[in-house]
């Protein structure tokens, strides 16, 4: 009877599981369709307004006519005419023409908005509902920016908010310029998501300190603003202590700050330095994601995480010294101004490099 009962509860829990499966993938092709037709019906209103030189009012009556003829669909707007169009001029570059147009039927497609045949979209802007791929097209102008953005929202099921927040912190150049030896120690199952976890600069402009500043005093001022803190770390970190005690063979030692991240489900591990980042900075950290892994982490836990936090870094220095860490640990560094360096760009790899590291997002690294 026990048999039966646990062979009829793995019978449903496979059916639900097939059931969730199609509707997803139903979901996909829902909004894959939806996409073409946007992508089409700004085509169209493209090579109209080349072939017969519309002007702007034609948009206005396509869009009563559209909406009178399908009541209750949304999207026939003026304004979302408008978007499918931008859209399609955006992307027309990147597009590349059906089988039946020949190669030099197709030339000078998005600066001129000449459209002599019809295209294919891009099948990564599928990828994406319409809402975000107008928010990733409106914020980031660069083809690179806007291939991470889309991955990632693919990939984490990031929401609107989720995405424009990313944006506006610019995750983008934060991932590429961020030091961490993490395709080297953490699982490659959630490697893309511990590197968007450790930024390169954090802004602690929300603390009042002079120049001149000790490590007690800027572990203070966090902890005075841990919410803004928090904030700044990112919407996945949640606080559990500071000064965090560890014992280790009658030895007591203590852990600046103490995070878990919820995505990641690991502890997060910071070290707080107010000079330039050495290599014994990593020794140390290494030793206390040891003991915490060893005395604090639950079994269903992934393996803890070291962010160390300089005013300082040389680069080399950091790169050759993580190199031969075994535990997984970021290099940060920390600053009182709400942008990034003004000298980010020259942190960044080169074109070919940031190219290849977008490309190896789809394979999860």
């Amino acid at each position: 009877m026990e048999n039966g009962l646990a062979e009829y509860g793995s019978l449903i829990k496979e059916i639900k599981e097939l059931v969730h499966r199609r509707q997803y993938e139903a979901m996909k092709r829902v909004n894959a369709e939806l996409m073409q037709l946007y992508w089409e019906i700004g085509e169209e209103i493209t090579r109209q307004q080349n072939e017969t030189c519309w002007g702007k009012s034609i948009v206005e009556v396509l869009s009563k006519e559209l909406q009178k003829e399908f009541p209750g669909v949304n999207g026939f707007s003026a304004s979302n005419l408008w978007r499918m169009r931008n859209f399609y001029l955006e992307y027309a570059g990147q597009a590349k023409p059906q089988a039946s147009v020949a190669e030099n039927e197709v030339s000078d497609i998005a600066p001129a908005a000449r459209v002599l045949g019809k295209l294919n979209m891009p099948p990564l802007v599928a990828e994406i509902s319409w809402t975000k791929n107008i928010v990733i097209m409106q914020k980031c102008k660069d083809p690179l920016d806007r291939e991470f953005y889309i991955k990632m929202t693919k990939r984490y099921g990031w929401t609107k908010d989720v995405l424009i927040n990313n944006i506006e912190n610019r995750a983008f150049e934060k991932y590429i310029a961020n030091q961490t030896n993490f395709d080297e120690t953490v699982p490659e199952k959630y490697r893309l998501q511990a590197k968007l976890a450790v930024k390169d600069d954090y802004n602690f402009d929300f603390i009042e300190m002079g120049i001149e500043h000790s490590e007690a005093e800027l572990e203070a001022g966090i902890i005075n603003n841990i919410r803004a803190f928090l904030s700044e770390m990112g919407g996945d970190f949640s606080f559990i202590g500071n000064q965090f005690h560890l014992e280790v063979t009658d030895d007591d030692y203590y852990i600046d700050l103490l995070l878990y991240h919820r995505r990641l489900r690991c502890l997060i591990a910071i070290d707080l330095k107010i000079g330039e980042f050495i290599p014994e900075f990593a020794g140390k950290m290494q030793f206390y994601l040891t003991a915490l892994d060893e005395t604090l982490k639950l079994p269903d836990e992934n393996p803890s995480i070291g962010i160390i936090i300089c005013k300082s870094k040389n680069r080399t220095r950091v790169e050759y010294t993580l190199k031969s860490a075994n535990k997984p640990i970021g290099v940060a560094t920390y600053s009182y101004y709400d942008t990034l360096p003004e000298n980010i760009k020259s942190l960044l790899p080169s074109p070919d490099k940031i190219a290849e590291i977008v490309a190896g997002l789809d394979n999860g690294k």
